[in-house]
């Protein structure tokens, strides 16, 4: 097959090309007539058609225009403007919130439609020319400060504190504070809100921005009548099954209650509420009061060894030792408050005593008398025999634990006529005087010896200031010098005896006082085999007792005179003591006393006759 092209003659393009020059030469020319053609007639004056919300503006110049639209009332005076919040409105016009029209501005924005923008935009400018409705925006002039200092000056009216719902207690009576939400007028979203108002340039309702909070608690009603019911009878405070009774009043009364009532902040599943709490310092200060009451340090049961049976009869039961826990109790009660219970029980840390009612002889290594000793105190006052009975029965059915270190002055604890103790005549620095308490060295020398002979081993001794005849009395009534160095004072707190059960056993104590002129002090444990050898020098290095001091005391009658202390020769005394078992040397002791001379001491009566005398001496056993 064979193709063929057409081929147009020269003429025949010559044709076509002028047409189309003359076609693109009459659009032009169309384009520059319908676009010069307005500007050549209308010059500097405005266009045909352009209003401002229907005030004429067509043919004037810019200054014409500004002229008649300042004398034409406009929006920023006529137009209304109301602001609003809930159910409180603020009627404004636009003036009065800072808005003025500029009329040179809006007259050169009249000016400029259909002459300036891009190409499309003064086309369609000129088509709406055209139909006669081409409406210029007007300019203004926001002076946003007038509007701030009017919303600053309402906000006064809207804002409003955030208030939790409360509850207070005076007395014993519960009131209660309603919550209420928080409000804040948002100075800033509300001012763009009214700009953006004023932009459309008609009237309209501008609601105000304003930042709401919402009280976390609103309703405490069910939190009162609570509080009500707590308050209507006192709180009673009960004990554990394992502490025991207790004697006291183990309650609080609605006043008191009333003062330690708090109500705290609780958070459940993420909704907020009051709870009615005590507070706990006031709480735990109350708590910590009852300690003296409650608290009970853990005490072994006392035995008595039937000598007859060789088995333990029990003498005081066992203590469990107790001790407050605030802190849980403090939970406990507050558990109560919310259960709308008038009953709380308190919270104990137990500790259980090493040695209780049940045990036996046997479990406890006690099974046979290791050691007993007997001082005598012949011709001892009756408050001097009272407070001998009144020491060693702190000591009676005493348990030491083995390795267990025994200390007088923690056990006889405090010495005072609270605690069945008397007056007795007492050493105290350099003369004996009455005090709370003389005689308990008795007890003192008599527990020395026994743990002496016993074979224990001595931690602290004191040895009297000088010699007293009761430490060296025989069964019956005479005297040993032999016991010199055999005596320990007590003075509680500060001067202490102590000695150590360094057996593998318990050991039992038990103390008797006889006809008021002995006392006996018995070990009991189980032998382990130890032997005592005992040696003493007997008083040496003697020094002769002072001359007899005689003074004068008001207190005392013409002519009565009254001995105070009583004379005693100085010397110096050492014992040794040798502990062995089976050929083993366990200890090897030394106690060496220096006793000093001591005077006769009288007092007598102002004006009695003979006194001082030129000489007198005599001497008796101190009383302490």
């Amino acid at each position: 097959m064979t193709r063929t092209r057409a081929h147009l003659s020269p003429s025949l393009w010559l044709q076509l090309g002028t047409s189309l020059w003359i076609g693109l030469a009459a659009t032009l020319a169309l384009l520059l007539i319908s676009h010069i053609l307005p500007l050549l007639v209308f010059g500097n004056r405005i266009f045909p058609g352009v209003s401002l919300s229907g005030l004429n503006l067509s043919g004037l110049n810019a200054n014409e225009a500004a002229a008649l639209i300042s004398r034409s009332a406009y929006y920023p005076a006529s137009g209304r403007i109301t602001l609003e919040y809930g159910s409180q409105q603020w009627a404004l016009s636009p003036s009065q919130l800072g808005v003025m029209l500029d009329p040179q501005a809006t007259a050169i924005t009249a000016y400029k439609i259909g002459r300036s923008g891009p190409l499309e935009k003064v086309l369609l400018d000129r088509f709406n020319l055209l139909r006669g409705s081409a409406e210029v925006q007007p300019t203004f002039i926001f002076n946003e400060k007038a509007t701030v200092d009017f919303l600053n000056a309402i906000a006064a009216e809207i804002n409003q504190p955030l208030q939790e719902a409360s509850l207070e207690i005076q007395g014993v009576d519960v009131f209660v504070r309603n919550g209420q939400p928080g409000r804040v007028l948002d100075v800033a979203a509300s001012l763009a809100r009214i700009a953006a108002q004023v932009e459309q340039v008609r009237d309209g309702v501008v609601p105000l921005a304003v930042i709401e909070t919402q009280p976390l608690i609103s309703d405490v009603s069910e939190q009162a009548e609570l509080a009500r019911e707590i308050l209507s009878q006192p709180l009673r405070f009960t004990l554990p099954a394992e502490v025991g009774e207790i004697e006291g009043n183990w309650m609080l009364e609605p006043t008191a209650l009333a003062k330690m009532l708090t109500f705290e902040r609780v958070q459940d599943g993420g909704t907020d509420s009051l709870a009615v709490v005590v507070n706990p310092t006031l709480a735990g200060l109350h708590l910590d009061s009852l300690r003296e009451s409650l608290d009970a340090e853990p005490q072994n049961a006392r035995f008595i060894f039937n000598d007859e049976t060789g088995l333990l009869d029990l003498k005081d039961s066992a203590v469990i030792g107790r001790k407050l826990n605030i802190q849980s109790s403090l939970e406990n009660i507050n558990s109560s408050l919310k259960a709308g219970s008038h009953e709380a029980q308190l919270v104990f840390d137990i500790t259980p005593p090493a040695v209780t009612d049940s045990m036996t002889g046997a479990e406890l290594g006690i099974t046979e008398l290791v050691y007993e000793y007997t001082s005598y105190f012949y011709g001892s006052s009756p408050d001097r025999v009272q407070n001998i009975k009144t020491a060693s029965s702190s000591f009676h059915g005493l348990l030491v634990p083995p390795g267990g270190v025994l200390s007088m002055a923690d056990e006889l604890g405090d010495i005072s006529l609270d605690n069945g103790y008397a007056e007795a005549l007492i050493i105290l620095g350099d003369e004996t005087i009455k005090g709370v308490g003389g005689g308990v060295c008795q007890v003192s020398t008599t527990l020395f010896r026994t743990a002496y002979f016993a074979g224990y081993p001595i931690l602290e001794r004191h040895a009297h200031a000088y010699r007293v005849g009761y430490y060296e009395q025989t069964p019956s009534g005479g005297h040993n010098a032999n016991l010199a160095g055999l005596d320990a004072t007590v003075f509680v707190p500060l001067v202490d005896f102590k000695f150590k059960n360094d057996s593998d056993h318990w050991l039992l104590m038990e103390t008797y006082v006889y006809n008021n002129t002995a006392l006996t002090w018995k070990f009991y444990s189980t032998k382990d085999g130890r032997q005592v050898e005992h040696s003493t020098t007997g008083p040496t290095q003697k020094v002769k007792a002072p001359d007899d001091l005689y003074r004068e005391n008001p207190e005392l009658k013409k002519g009565e005179v009254k001995q105070v202390d009583w004379a005693a020769e100085g010397a110096r005394v050492v014992v040794t003591r040798r502990v062995t078992r089976g050929g083993e040397l366990l200890y090897n002791d030394t106690f060496t006393t220096v006793y000093e001379p001591w005077r006769n001491i009288f007092e007598y009566g102002p004006g009695t006759e003979d006194m001082p005398p030129d000489k007198k001496s005599g001497s008796a056993e101190d009383e302490e």
